[in-house]
């Protein structure tokens, strides 16, 4: 964590100073906002957080609820989800206080007597080493607050609105504020009343029944439910051996289980197997009793039995996979002829079951994809054009989910007998789990994400995925570091210079590139607003072949030392010295010529090149930034 150069610094350095609209914000909902979020689950917090690092632009989220969260529904928290919250500044607080799954363990029927469950086998949660993030269980509700502190913290100082009702909304692309909205007031003296507020964008992130989506004509459409599970969140004694470890349980009668420990040591999440649901039920399953539900796990766990001593939730849901046509209000016949104003996210746009543990972590990439883009567009950054890419990206990654999902969730309900092998649930998890922790994701080329047309000099960043850390040096207090965990979302693009064998300062692609990247009007770094910081919109790293001890601060170029705050200090904290215990150029698969590896606000990689590339480097941000437009 970096300050100081403000100025001393003697309370929580986590608080940024308040800083354009957030200097005088006002506690009252406005009538004009740049961005009006719908809902204050995971996907809106998460657009919130992004946009409140943004100082000049006005962001208000708004909830029908009249304060936080209480107890939410989600809890599975996917390895690529910590790594955004690390990100945010919170991973480590909030692992702190989850359970960590490590292992699952798989029950089935005993051969000998199928009448009881015996445990058949244990996979680890990570065994190829995807992530060096832990894969969390801990309930919604914190994963909000730590937004909302964010949030807080932030120069713009946000906060929710609560006791706001979507009811509507009109767009006029012809107005300085296109979106009309109207809102129902569900809180405070003046509730029942409505106001309306004016928006240039809108995000509804307002859940599987969203008004939102209704409102641009969208619809949820897939497969119709036809097998329906009990949740419970319960405290109960047990002789269950693996109560305490994430397990997939099936029985001989056709019944299984979905067990989760809870964060806490306590609590624990089952998901039990009510069977398929009739043609003619017309919702009658949604009526299963909590009593029903219990009688029905511990059917499922002889010789086991549960004795539950307090239910703190529980409800019955059908699987459903559903998936709107566009994330946008965009009408297929008017691509290209309009740019969106209003974004649906998370729930609103893509419904499926929670068994995968994908919900939350899907909805929450969602929100880092528009939150970023919408901060760029507002900021002066970034043409409208950028906002289209939200829909194409993220719809094919909701498709992507459904189709793992479905897989999943019809294996878990298959009675033991129809499996072809004992092992094949066992086997799907493992062999799928780069899926479900969130990295198989991999954007196809856009205005954003270029042509792969040098990923030999860089196999381990595949261009479109995240950009997966590995460690490394910091030359200027000789730390072992993770690169991409000093990577804040801030809304700034990354260039990481991965140098070529030849000694800081010494003449070399790398000289010559620090060179262009500092002086040449065709860079980047060019279009950073006159008077803001050398990095304000780049953060430019060199990552050095020699180990931290054969580097010279002094001879490294300026490009990779920017001076920054009021008091124009030197940064050193960008310069890095490869790991000898683990050389990232090793670990990644990285040309010892020399490589550059542009990677966007919200941490996937966007471009690979060769050193010498800075016609295509800028090229690629011609489109971008505005002071390149013209010139494409």
């Amino acid at each position: 964590m970096q300050f100081h150069h403000h100025g001393y610094v003697s309370g929580d350095p986590r608080i940024q100073p308040a800083a354009g609209v957030g200097l005088d914000r006002p506690a009252e909902l406005p009538d004009q906002v740049d961005v009006l979020i719908v809902g204050s689950g995971p996907a809106g917090m998460l657009t919130a957080a992004q946009l409140s690092q943004f100082p000049n632009i006005t962001t208000r989220i708004v909830e029908r609820r009249d304060g936080r969260l209480v107890l939410g529904q989600a809890d599975g928290i996917q390895a690529r989800s910590v790594e955004t919250f690390q990100a945010f500044g919170f991973a480590e607080e909030i692992t702190a206080e989850a359970y960590r799954i490590t292992e699952m363990c798989f029950w089935r029927p005993d051969p000998e007597d199928p009448s009881r469950i015996v445990r058949s086998g244990r996979a680890l949660d990570d065994e190829a080493g995807i992530s060096e993030f832990p894969h969390l269980i801990v309930n919604q509700a914190r994963v909000l607050d730590y937004f909302a502190r964010v949030m807080a913290y932030a120069p713009t100082r946000m906060a929710p609105d609560y006791g706001f009702e979507f009811v509507g909304l009109e767009v006029d692309d012809d107005a300085e504020y296109p979106v009309t909205v109207t809102l129902l007031r569900t809180a405070g003296p003046d509730e029942g009343t409505e106001r309306t507020v004016k928006a240039k964008y809108v995000v509804g992130s307002d859940g599987a029944r969203s008004r939102v989506r209704s409102a641009i004509g969208c619809t949820l459409e897939g497969d119709k439910a036809n097998h329906a599970w009990g949740v419970m969140d319960v405290l109960a004694n047990t002789d269950f051996p693996d109560i305490r470890t994430k397990c997939a349980i099936q029985s001989s009668n056709g019944g299984s289980i979905l067990l989760i420990p809870r964060e806490g040591g306590h609590l624990f999440r089952m998901y039990v197997d009510l069977g398929v649901v009739p043609e003619d039920d017309h919702g009658a399953v949604r009526k299963t009793t909590i009593d029903e539900i219990i009688a029905k796990a511990n059917g499922i766990l002889a010789p086991y039995t549960l004795d539950v001593r307090n239910v703190a939730w529980h409800s019955v849901y059908e699987v459903g996979h559903r998936l709107t046509d566009r994330f946008d209000d965009v009408l297929p016949a008017d691509v290209g002829t309009r740019t969106p104003r209003v974004f649906i996210t998370g729930d609103a746009c893509h419904t499926h079951s929670a068994k995968a543990g994908q919900g939350m972590n899907v909805s929450m990439q969602d929100g880092f994809n528009i939150g970023w883009k919408l901060g760029h567009v507002l900021d002066g950054r970034s043409p409208e054009s950028l906002l289209s890419t939200y829909s194409a990206e993220r719809q094919v990654v909701a498709q992507n989910l459904i189709n793992f999902d479905k897989e999943w969730s019809t294996l878990m309900a298959k009675r033991p007998e129809e499996f072809e092998n004992p092992s094949d649930l066992e086997d799907f998890y493992v062999r799928t789990a780069e899926f479900p922790a969130g990295f198989m994701t991999e954007y196809t080329p856009s205005m954003v994400i270029a042509e792969a047309k040098h990923q030999d000099l860089a196999a381990g960043f595949p261009v479109g995925k995240r950009f997966k850390s590995a460690p490394v040096r910091r030359v200027s207090d000789t730390n072992p570091v993770h690169l991409g965990h000093q990577a804040k979302a801030d809304g700034r693009w990354r260039i990481y210079v991965f140098a070529d064998a030849a000694p800081a300062g010494a003449a070399s692609p790398v000289s010559d590139l620090a060179r262009w990247l500092d002086t040449a009007p065709e860079s980047p770094l060019a279009a950073t607003p006159e008077g803001a910081d050398r990095d304000a919109w780049f953060d430019v790293k060199v990552i050095y072949q020699q180990d931290h001890t054969g580097i010279d601060l002094n001879a490294v170029p300026s490009v990779f030392k920017p001076e920054v705050g009021p008091y124009q200090l030197t940064d050193l904290a960008k310069v890095y010295g490869a790991d000898p215990k683990a050389d990232i150029f090793e670990e990644r698969g990285l040309d010892r010529g020399g490589v550059m590896v542009v990677v966007r606000p919200d941490q996937y990689v966007a471009n690979v090149l060769p050193l010498t590339a800075t016609a295509e480097l800028g090229e690629f941000f011609a489109p971008l930034l505005p002071a390149r437009q013209s010139q494409v």
